[in-house]
């Protein structure tokens, strides 16, 4: 397919940042080119802002950095509108939040408030300020980073912005090679200032709009018709996945396929990013005895294909 070379050059070049995690790069591939938002879920130093970085540098979108903290105000994400004695009106100053690629560095550190003012900007890629919409540049992504709820000062994101996440990753520790090469001072940070964007924004609206002409047969779609069953059945979890959770399983399905070359949606493109994609929009079942990531993965292996 034409968009291949493309993509795998992509993935290329951010295998060389981010070394020993080549799954958790494509997975953020697939986000992005999905039009989902990321979120990434890991304790600190183990790489999330630079994976950042080096996805806003490979796709030459312009970037932004907010670090949540206790203390930080939705309008210190939105912007403000502050009074102008020359023009005699009210002048709104924007964000962080106008930007192509928000990174929203330890989210979970801030307030439930200043959480959820990044909704309306995730969802409708708009934010009102006084009752005036500002539209957000095209494309728009956000990265989230999130450390474990059980660290100190976190706290956990509300059901409704977990939901606005097309997918969520962990990055995990480094092997023993790659670790080496960090300890002998071969740090890859120092690398990002090199990184040559790969694409422009034209060709990744192109590139998108090719990931929803990715052709689901009727037999795909009833495979992931009954997962989306499978999770609403009280066996696995408390609550099953909404519409909008199923269609972006689709959606980064599709984008999985075009990563692999195909125009067609395979069930192993569905089984690959199934967990990424739902769990961490599902609660398992009081009964169940297990996490949510190993509850998807047992409803994986229970459910067949037709």
């Amino acid at each position: 397919m034409q968009a291949l070379p493309h993509i795998q050059s992509i993935l290329n070049q951010l295998n060389t940042v981010i070394v020993g995690k080549t799954a958790q790069v494509q997975d953020c591939v697939a986000c992005l080119l999905a039009g989902g938002h990321l979120l990434i879920e890991d304790v600190p130093g183990v790489g999330k802002t630079t994976l950042a970085h080096a996805l806003a540098h490979t796709f030459g979108l312009q970037f932004a950095r907010v670090q949540f903290t206790a203390d930080l105000m939705p309008s210190d994400l939105t912007g403000v509108s502050v009074y102008d004695r020359g023009q005699e009106n009210f002048v709104f100053h924007r964000g962080p939040v106008f930007t192509q690629l928000l990174l929203a560095d330890e989210i979970n550190r801030a307030s439930p408030k200043t959480q959820s003012a990044l909704l309306e900007a995730m969802e409708e890629k708009q934010v009102s300020i006084e009752g005036r919409s500002h539209h957000l540049p095209q494309p728009f992504f956000v990265i989230a980073t999130q450390n474990p709820l059980e660290q100190l000062g976190t706290y956990a994101l509300p059901e409704s912005q977990l939901d606005r996440f097309l997918m969520r990753i962990s990055l995990g520790y480094p092997d023993r090679e790659a670790e080496r090469e960090l300890l002998r001072g071969n740090g890859r940070r120092d690398r990002l200032e090199s990184l040559q964007p790969l694409i422009d924004t034209a060709q990744l609206a192109a590139l998108q709009a090719q990931v929803l002409a990715v052709h689901a047969s009727d037999a795909l779609l009833n495979y992931v018709q009954d997962l989306i069953e499978a999770t609403r059945s009280g066996r696995w979890f408390v609550q099953g996945l909404s519409p909008r959770a199923g269609i972006g399983l689709l959606r980064a399905a599709k984008a999985q396929a075009l990563i692999s070359g195909r125009d067609y949606v395979a069930p192993d493109d569905v089984q690959a990013i199934l967990a990424q994609t739902v769990a961490h929009r599902l609660v398992p079942a009081v009964h169940a005895g297990r996490g949510a990531l190993e509850q998807v993965r047992a409803m994986l292996d229970a459910t067949p294909l037709a």
